[in-house]
């Protein structure tokens, strides 16, 4: 006697499975994340799907409710299920990625969109379909509404798990049923489509969890690059920032009390440069630790201006101490300084030692006594130093002169010029660079006569950044975008070639497809950190090709659709390393690249008999 199913019973049963298997599938996640915490996650985690998902079962129940008294063949209505469960998990997939569920932070990324929504969507929608294969006798069965339900459970295992060669009880299942229903035939070859369609999508989205952890991966291999470089810099020197040479100078300075007395107060003078030049000499320097270079640099600085002020109004030149002036130089790290800094002033040589005299412009830096009058200053006094300075990624300036002109120079060829002004002049070549900035009066927002504690903190440090150029972890990041366009695109090949040959391709063989798709990414960082990244590229791309297409070959017995498989995804791993490469037009040909593809999609499936109709 066949049993009677409540419309609650199945809802409750989907609603439940799907809650286990997603708190499963996810505390699965968590053992890799974090061991320790499993336990209790996994409890929390399935406590949140079953009060997060009462919503779902509300829209579940409601749907099978009306769907059960349609006039629809069961499959139909199994079809429109499966369609209701990928609708409801796109909806938590929005839903967590637009509050930024705290899934993007497992994967280093904060601030993604599609992570957080492929990774719920994945999951849920996984869950369900598991869920409800394994109650889908009982789906049978309630769907039928009293008809034979016992055909489409075997007959839908048969088509997704077995091959084409089916057994004698299906085949007799079938006969039995086309008596009774004309026209099942070609139904049953349209379902058979639909279903492994919708399989071969879900795949997809479920393949995209693994390349979610290959991009944490890639993450955590590139900050231990950073941690590296850190390392060797703090033993080096770190980015120097100079600024100077520039005068402080001692001046008494007249006010009036609460009392209305007139007070002496000492204070100091910050004298600006009149006129400033620099011109320096970069050299870059490669040093190995373990498998990666950190670029270091070593500079050769020469500086030349003078000193001639215009005294503001408000300060009176007699009050002003001129014999014990100090010159200061500001310098972000000290161990950057190779040789002894000294400093021709005013016709005297002399040596500059740690210590400023005033924090206002530096925090860190270099002063030396100086000694002179009135009327030497007001003359102008020439100075000029030999500056050799060594640090690490960065190379910047603080333009604090009135009229200043900076000249660098290098044999590195990948330079970033950034900071708070971009250079005049620019040459860039395979062989190094040339830049120049000039500055003036105007450009400064405060005069060359700055009286102490009226200097607001702005950031006007400009000058040169000394990268490598994109490096094997910003292109294999780059490469991983593109996972769902390198798995739907071969996941649609394997199911054109399956229809067209009428062998069929089984669900776990799309999964080991799938693996080998997203091991080659594995293989790419690897080997890419050892050689250059297009040499990396094109061994990690040959291997995953070969690999696919000698796999192809062995179930599709045809070296041709082997050659198929090798040339089109051959094509694809080169299209993408073309997008890679590019930067400005990346977009673009990506645009048009995608539509070549879909157009040759739809070309080769256009003769594909999806309703499997006669011709008639």
């Amino acid at each position: 006697m066949k049993k009677h199913y409540t419309t609650v019973g199945v809802a409750l049963r989907i609603w439940l499975l799907t809650s286990i298997i997603s708190s499963l599938l996810l505390g699965i996640i968590f053992l890799f994340r974090d061991p320790q915490s499993v336990t209790m996650a996994a409890g929390f985690v399935l406590l949140a799907s079953i009060i997060g998902s009462i919503p779902a079962f509300v829209v579940v129940l409601t749907f099978l409710f009306v769907i059960k008294h349609a006039e629809l063949r069961w499959q139909a209505k199994f079809f429109r299920l499966l369609f209701l469960q990928f609708g409801i998990t796109a909806c938590y997939g929005l839903f967590a990625a637009a509050i930024n569920l705290p899934i993007s932070m497992w994967f280093g990324s904060n601030n993604d969109f599609i992570y957080p929504f492929i990774f719920t969507t994945a999951i849920l929608f996984s869950a369900s379909c598991i869920a409800t294969f394994i109650i889908l006798k009982i789906l049978a069965a309630y769907f039928s509404a009293g008809q034979t339900g016992n055909f489409f459970y075997s007959y839908t295992f048969s088509l997704l798990f077995k091959n084409t060669s089916k057994n004698k009880i299906t085949m007799e299942t079938i006969d039995h049923e086309q008596q009774h229903q004309p026209g099942s035939e070609q139904q049953t070859q349209s379902n058979k489509l639909l279903i492994k369609g919708l399989i071969t999508g879900a795949l997809i989205l479920l393949m995209l969890i693994p390349t979610i952890f290959i991009n944490n991966i890639i993450k955590e291999r590139e900050q231990r690059q950073i941690e590296v470089v850190k390392e060797v810099s703090s033993k080096w020197a770190s980015a120097q920032t100079l600024s100077g040479p520039y005068l402080v100078i001692p001046y008494a300075d007249t006010s009036l009390n609460s009392d209305g007395k007139t007070i002496v107060v000492k204070k100091q003078l910050i004298l600006l440069p009149n006129e400033l030049n620099v011109d320096g000499k970069i050299f870059p320097e490669e040093r190995p630790r373990s498998i990666y270079k950190v670029l270091l640099y070593k500079s050769n600085l020469k500086l030349t201006g003078s000193f001639k002020p215009k005294w503001p109004i408000d300060i009176n030149p007699a009050s002003i101490d001129f014999a014990n002036a100090r010159l200061c130089f500001g310098i972000s790290d000290f161990k950057g300084i190779e040789e002894e800094i000294k400093v021709n002033f005013n016709n005297q040589l002399l040596p500059l030692t740690p210590g400023l005299p005033l924090g206002d412009l530096d925090a860190v830096g270099l002063s030396v006594p100086v000694s002179f009058n009135a009327e030497a200053i007001n003359a102008g006094i020439p100075f000029d130093m030999q500056v050799k300075i060594k640090g690490s990624e960065q190379l910047h300036f603080m333009p604090l002169s009135a009229n200043s002109k900076f000249s660098l120079s290098s044999t590195w060829a990948s330079p970033s010029f950034d900071g708070n002004v971009l250079p005049n002049e620019r040459n860039v070549t395979e062989k190094g660079f040339t830049a120049k900035w000039n500055f003036n009066q105007a450009n400064l927002p405060f005069g060359t006569v700055l009286k102490e504690g009226t200097i607001n903190k702005i950031n006007l440090a400009f000058g040169v950044s000394m990268v490598q150029p994109a490096d094997q972890y910003d292109k294999t990041m780059r490469c991983v975008k593109y996972a769902i366009l390198f798995i739907g695109l071969t996941f649609a090949l394997f199911f054109i070639i399956e229809i067209m040959q009428r062998k069929a391709f089984h669900p776990v063989q799309y999964v080991l497809v799938g693996l080998a798709l997203v091991i080659f990414y594995t293989l790419l960082l690897a080997i890419s950190e050892y050689i250059l990244f297009d040499q990396a590229y094109l061994l990690a791309a040959f291997a995953t090709v070969s690999l696919i297409s000698l796999y192809a070959k062995s179930h599709f017995a045809s070296w041709k659709t082997a050659s198929i498989f090798f040339l089109t995804l051959g094509l694809l791993y080169g299209f993408i390393f073309i997008l890679i490469r590019l930067e400005d037009t990346a977009l673009l040909v990506g645009s048009i690249g995608l539509f070549i593809v879909l157009a040759l999609v739809m070309y080769a499936s256009r003769r594909i008999n999806w309703y499997g109709k006669s011709a008639e």
